[in-house]
């Protein structure tokens, strides 16, 4: 690789760490076109380990957003982290559905959704 493109792929990456990740606010920043960003994130290996670290540092950083909000007892953040991460100790929104009539196709099932 060169060592223009090397800069400015290092460039790009200081911009995405600025964004949270943000790739539109990168490219724009750095005057890198989001197809140029898409082809090196397919083409370079360790470009593309680079931009999944950037990923998982702004994902800490929004978790770490998000548990401020409970410890300061923000019912809304408590809620949100259970239906997303206590789906397994049964935190989440369902919906029951009784048939009346067990061998009668149900209303809301059209030939459509039969057919697939």
């Amino acid at each position: 690789m060169n060592k223009s493109r090397h800069l400015k792929k290092e460039t790009i990456l200081k911009a995405l760490e600025q964004s949270l990740g943000v790739v539109t606010t990168a490219c724009k920043k750095t005057d890198t076109p989001r197809s140029t960003y898409y082809k090196w994130l397919r083409e370079d290996k360790e470009f593309a380990h680079e931009v999944k670290d950037i990923e998982n540092v702004s994902l800490d950083f929004a978790e770490s957003k998000l548990f401020e909000q409970m410890s300061n007892n923000n019912t809304s953040a408590t809620i949100f982290y259970l239906k997303t991460k206590g789906k397994k100790r049964g935190y989440i929104e369902t919906q029951d559905l009784t048939i009346s009539e067990p061998n009668k196709k149900p209303s809301w099932i059209t030939s459509e959704d039969e057919a697939e």
